[in-house]
């Protein structure tokens, strides 16, 4: 949450410098490459199993509607952030390769 806070800085409340800058895209790598490789979620049971899905069915429908509400809100004004496309198309691309996969695997 620090890191996301630092790169955000929502209230303008300070002017990071290069250094301050590469040392929080560092961090967020760190913590990026941590996530996508050392943690890793096993369930023990069928209830751990179906509690780890539903965590994961969430998480992605609250990240396609903030991706949405941003594009949206974007739209509005006519700057829509291609970021904020890409990331909504990969998202939903992704969303299907692995139901694809579930389906061909089992």
């Amino acid at each position: 949450a620090g890191v996301a806070i630092f790169s955000w800085n929502p209230f303008g409340f300070f002017m990071p410098d290069a250094t301050a800058m590469a040392i929080a895209c560092t961090l967020l790598i760190v913590v990026a490459v941590f996530v996508a490789v050392v943690w890793r979620e096993q369930a023990t049971d069928e209830r751990e199993a179906a509690h780890l899905a539903t965590a994961g069915r969430a998480s992605f429908l609250v990240g396609v509607a903030v991706v949405t509400t941003g594009v949206t809100v974007q739209s509005f004004v006519h700057a829509v952030d291609p970021w904020l496309v890409g990331a909504h198309v990969a998202m939903v691309i992704t969303k299907i390769g692995a139901r694809l996969w579930q389906e061909l695997r089992h």
